[in-house]
């Protein structure tokens, strides 16, 4: 299986997310307070970026009369039809016994153990001029 740098831990803000394409597949990882997990960023009905749909929780209790939201943040929303999706295991809470989405391994990892890639993509000088970013061509 490759592995693909994504980011530094600190890009990644605890209940932020980032999508972007790995081996040609859209995947969004997503941080839940320090803890990374990965998905494909397709919903499994009909393809829709779950990297734009609204994140919730699920509705549960303290006891009688005091409704609460637990995991906060942890379910993804489809954005077209509302298929709602953990983020840590890829569990539908549509359909959960027949819908999943793909989930995929991530790890923090230092930079000494990632092995660089073949290939590199031409560079060009930046500099910050006042509140301009300048490229250099």
């Amino acid at each position: 299986m490759a592995k693909y740098v994504v980011a530094k831990v600190g890009d990644i803000a605890p209940g932020a997310q980032l999508a972007f394409k790995a081996g040609g597949r859209p995947i969004v990882v997503y941080n839940l307070d320090g803890e990374y997990f990965a998905l494909l960023d397709k919903c499994p009905h009909q393809g829709a970026p779950l990297s734009s749909g609204v994140r919730s929780g699920l509705a549960g209790h303290d006891g009688p009369g005091r409704p609460c939201m637990k995991r906060q943040g942890e379910i993804v929303m489809c954005p077209n039809h509302g298929w709602e999706f953990d983020i840590r295991t890829g569990q539908s809470w549509f359909d959960p016994a027949n819908t999943k989405v793909k989930t995929y391994f991530s790890e923090v990892a230092s930079g000494n153990e990632v092995v660089k890639g073949p290939y590199k993509a031409e560079t060009f000088e930046v500099s910050v001029d006042d509140n301009y970013i300048v490229v250099s061509v």
